[in-house]
């Protein structure tokens, strides 16, 4: 730093040693004259006139310094700002540091380095016209900001090192991956844009890099303040980085190990036959890639990634995340057997609800079972289960139509697998250990024999019902056809009343509507025989009146 200001202050001397000579070529030597008596005003004159020509060659000096220092900064703030335009270095810097992409690094460079030899050329201008007092401060800013460029300087080595590790890093990372696993890579792709995982890793590695090289540029340029939390933050990642590896590890190697067991098993599945089992017993494909054996395969897949996930959070040895998760993992893999079994008790009972509703169907059909409608005279039911009468079109072949009704053996089938599948589900939901779940399952269960039994008690009374109507009409009877209808009115409001109290729907009314209808009945029988048999009441009663008269 004292070289430098005597390298001003020798500027500043020969400046002024040029400006005295110049002075000296323009003044005229005066004359030798006889003594003159001078006046106050004109020795006033000549000391002003001197002290400006002792004075006016230091400032003629300090001006061509400053002068010679601007022209100085000019050129070499070009010369950088030239230099930086050659290279995409600052603006890399610059946008990292800042984050904006529109940012003139050159521009910005150019003008510090120009107000810096601007502020040298400022300083040797105040010494040339010795103003102590207003360079004394200039010269401590110079001093501080000389002092720093070296750590500036230092720490801008550091980030040039620290960017070219981890750009060599990324550039490793994202290609080695790319190269190894490549099919992973794409299947994996995130987003619209396809960011790869490779790329990822690669782009954490390198603001990880960034982050191991901050500390040292932190101490370099004596930032106390910032290092310790920087310092602190980079030795807890040090100290995690081994438990990550080793769970990240963990991880990929379950990973790899479910995928190839998952395709394993569902290979295995499909070639033994699995899908032909399938069809055979009702499971066919829902949909187009979908097959019993894939979902088996993902079962098995599922059942190994969850003890490596619990692996995995336990060797990252983070209480406050391992805890929670592994708690909730262990529970689900814990609940793993019982869903088996459940599972397994649903798929045997569906089997054999299969299995029972086709028999009961058959049986049902050769007991003549399709003709219910008929037997309890609902002939319109009847017709309308036999749409699948073979059409003959003009051609002549025979053509069945789709049909999509049902016929009642075929419905009790249906009931009948409805009925196994119900009592499985209890059972299987008894083995899950779900309370709430069972007791519904079991109010459905409850519900459904209810109905079904309320139905075949209604079955029985309109079958009693049409059975008691043709015996009455066939009685011959003036008024056999209406005594009839009444017989089997009557006989179906009864078995009505009893289904509706078997399904339990609101008991209490029906038993007092029932009593309420044969009441009015009575009521109205009553009266209506009172009305049509008075007259021959009072001649009996006549009579009965007489033939006690006569015995007394």
């Amino acid at each position: 730093m004292n070289e430098t200001w005597q390298l001003i202050s020798a500027g500043t001397e020969t400046s002024q040693l040029i400006a005295k000579h110049w002075l000296l070529a323009q003044t005229t030597i005066p004359v030798a004259t006889p003594n003159i008596s001078t006046t106050g005003i004109e020795n006033l004159a000549r000391q002003t006139g001197g002290t400006i020509g002792a004075y006016l060659p230091s400032l003629l000096g300090a001006i061509v310094t400053l002068f010679i220092g601007w022209i100085v900064a000019f050129i070499v703030s070009s010369v950088v700002r030239n230099l930086l335009k050659r290279t995409d270095l600052d603006n890399r810097l610059g946008r990292m540091a800042t984050g904006s992409s529109n940012m003139n690094t050159e521009k910005l460079v150019g003008d510090i380095v120009f107000w810096l030899i601007f502020l040298f050329a400022v300083l040797a201008f105040l010494n040339a016209l010795n103003l102590t007092v207003v360079a004394q401060p200039l010269n401590n800013v110079l001093n501080q900001i000389l002092a720093f460029i070296p750590k500036l300087a230092s720490a801008a080595a550091l980030a040039a090192v620290a960017w070219l590790v981890a750009t060599a890093v990324k550039a490793i990372v994202v290609r080695t991956a790319g190269t190894i696993v490549p099919a992973m890579s794409q299947r994996m792709a995130v987003g619209d844009n396809q960011v790869l995982p490779s790329e990822t890793l690669g782009n954490a590695l390198y603001w990880f890099v960034f982050l191991f090289f901050l500390p040292l540029i932190l101490d370099v340029l004596d930032l106390r303040g910032p290092l310790a939390p920087v310092q602190n933050l980079l030795n807890d990642i040090l100290s995690a980085l081994p438990n990550i590896f080793k769970a990240g590890l963990i991880a990929l190697v379950g990973w790899f190990v479910a995928r190839i067991v998952r395709e394993l098993v569902t290979n295995l599945l499909a070639a033994a036959g699995t899908e032909r089992l399938a069809a055979k017993i009702g499971l066919n494909r829902a949909a187009p890639g979908q097959s019993l054996s894939g979902l088996l395969g993902t079962i098995v897949y599922v059942m190994i990634l969850i003890p490596t996930a619990v692996a995995a959070l336990d060797a990252l040895q983070i209480p406050a995340i391992s805890g929670p998760a592994t708690s909730m993992l262990q529970r689900v893999l814990d609940t793993i057997p019982q869903i088996l079994t459940a599972a397994v008790i649903l798929a045997i009972a569906f089997v054999v609800s299969q299995f029972v509703g086709d028999l009961v169907a058959n049986l049902l059909n050769g007991l003549g079972f399709n003709n219910i409608f008929r037997a309890l005279g609902l002939h319109t039911l009847h017709q309308s289960t036999l749409s699948d009468t073979p059409v003959t079109p003009v051609t002549g072949r025979e053509l069945v139509p789709p049909s999509t009704k049902q016929t009642p053996s075929e419905i009790a089938g249906l009931v009948a697998r409805v009925g196994v599948m119900l009592i499985a589900t209890v059972a299987a939901t008894e083995v899950l250990g779900i309370p709430s779940l069972n007791d519904l399952v079991q109010g459905l269960l409850l519900i459904a024999g209810q109905v079904l039994a309320g139905v075949l008690v209604f079955a029985i009374g309109l079958f009693l019902a049409n059975l008691a109507q043709r015996v009455v009409s066939s009685s011959g009877t003036h008024q056999a056809q209406i005594l009839g209808q009444v017989a089997r009115l009557a006989i179906i409001a009864f078995v009505g009343a009893m289904a509706l109290q078997q399904m339990g729907i609101a008991a209490s009314i029906v038993n007092l509507a029932f009593g309420l209808m044969l009441g009015a009945i009575a009521v109205a029988v009553a009266i209506s025989f009172g009305l049509g048999g008075r007259d021959v009441a009072s001649e009996q009663l006549r009579d009965w009146l007489a033939g006690f008269r006569d015995k007394r």
